[in-house]
């Protein structure tokens, strides 16, 4: 496999499913007022495909284990493709919701499959430049997509915006031309119980903390129960046990769902804080996001050489004491000028991109090659839901702080984040000892 040509055609694809993400979100006041309908169902169009998405993701990378990337990805672009095309005739609430659904279904394939991909077919040695593209392409569609939302939405209406995503079909023809002709083994099973209930417990948790529900809570926990006696009864399960009992990936699941806990509490916060504190309209907003997540990409080229050179650990590091760096940064100067925000992330985002790259890189170098679709995906769920749960935290600590200053009430959800940054480098540097022990003793 040709990865100098295949990467960069998969990073633009994912960058299109990353993006459908944050598009939508600038459009919402719009959706809320044409279809006439709350405020609460209207972020349902936000919250379906987010959860779908981090869903579907593990899903393809654990059948990635059994069934060939070609075909899953084939499988996966169509839906995507095919939803989005009904999404843009979409007129109602239901249909709405159904089209963002089906997209959720199809968009994991770019990113489940993505890293299964570069763990499975491009040499270690080259291996840390080809993650940190996708890692940027990500960090990129987060920037530009409320500037691409805001732009359609404003000339051609929210139904413009599932056109976008329909270019998922000009790249599945480019990928299927140059992926290699694999074929996996059909020997193993799938789960459909085990996956069935990690969608459960899944949705469930989030509804809980995001409904703040005794009643969720309870159905949460009784799914976990029952997932943990099927994982006894069954051998082969949809949540691989093996990897559970390494140490060395316990600890980078921690580090992985600290660092999307960052990102996204970061990506949730800085709208808000330029629209409370300084009044800037949605199109601003976005201008002063894109310069961080552009220059992030700017510096993929390096960043992938250097951690290909010096190491996922030293750049996980680094990337770590930037991003502490920068909430730091945030809560002491936040409301002083709009500028602060757009300085900051211009750190931001490029060592979110490179903690990524190294992170993924480093979990693909310990895994075996038999785990790595299962073990990449489980990464990436628990990476999705870290998302997930700290934008609904950070939703309701403000929410909470509705009778304080905007000021106390920003910096305090920033101080919070500061905490599970500084909890992330312990388990980092815990890592890292260990991992230095074990080559010593070898």
């Amino acid at each position: 496999m040709n990865d100098k040509i295949v990467m960069p055609i998969w990073t633009f694809g994912l960058f299109i499913v990353v993006m459908n993400t944050t598009m939508f979100n600038v459009s919402i006041p719009s959706i809320i007022h044409d279809l006439h309908i709350s405020a609460d169902l209207g972020s349902w169009i936000i919250s379906s495909y987010s959860l779908g998405y981090a869903l579907s993701t593990v899903i393809y990378s654990r059948l990635s284990d059994i069934i060939s990337i070609r075909r899953l990805l084939t499988v996966g672009l169509l839906i995507l493709g095919l939803s989005s095309i009904f999404g843009v005739f979409a007129s109602d609430f239901q249909t709405l919701l159904i089209a963002r659904i089906l997209q959720s279904a199809g968009a994991g394939a770019m990113a489940g499959l993505g890293l299964v991909l570069a763990s499975r077919y491009i040499p270690i040695e080259r291996r840390g430049r080809a993650i940190a593209m996708i890692s940027a392409g990500s960090a990129m569609a987060f920037g530009l997509g409320p500037i691409v939302g805001g732009l359609i939405s404003e000339y051609f209406g929210w139904n413009g915006l599932f056109a976008v995503t329909c270019c998922v079909l000009i790249v599945l023809p480019l990928l299927l031309r140059l992926l290699p002709k694999d074929s996996q083994p059909q020997t193993a099973s799938f789960d459909m119980w085990g996956a069935s209930l990690t969608i459960v417990h899944t949705v469930t948790l989030l509804t809980a903390v995001t409904q703040q529900s005794f009643v969720w809570l309870a159905l949460s926990v009784l799914s976990f129960v029952l997932h943990a006696w099927h994982l006894k009864r069954k051998k082969e399960t949809f949540i691989n046990l093996d990897l559970l009992k390494k140490t060395d990936y316990r600890k980078l699941l921690v580090v992985g769902f600290c660092i999307l806990v960052l990102n996204l509490g970061n990506l949730f916060l800085m709208p808000l804080v330029l629209a409370s504190l300084f009044a800037k309209s949605a199109m601003t907003i976005g201008l002063m996001i894109a310069p961080g997540a552009i220059f992030s990409a700017i510096m993929t080229r390096f960043v992938g050489k250097w951690i290909d050179r010096y190491g996922n650990l030293r750049f996980l590091l680094i990337g770590h004491i930037f991003l502490t760096a920068v909430l730091i940064f945030f809560s002491i100067l936040l409301s002083y000028s709009p500028t602060v925000i757009l300085i900051g992330y211009l750190f931001f985002s490029p060592a979110f991109s490179a903690t990524m790259a190294s992170l993924n890189n480093e979990a693909s170098r310990i895994l075996p090659r038999t785990q790595i679709g299962s073990g990449m995906g489980l990464l990436q769920l628990i990476q999705f839901f870290g998302g997930s749960i700290s934008v609904a935290v950070c939703g309701l600590l403000l929410e909470h702080q509705k009778k304080s200053p905007p000021v106390e009430a920003f910096r305090h959800v920033y101080e919070l984040l500061f905490l599970v940054s500084l909890c992330s480098v312990l388990m980092l540097l815990w890592y890292r000892k260990t991992s230095y022990r074990k080559v010593a003793t070898n």
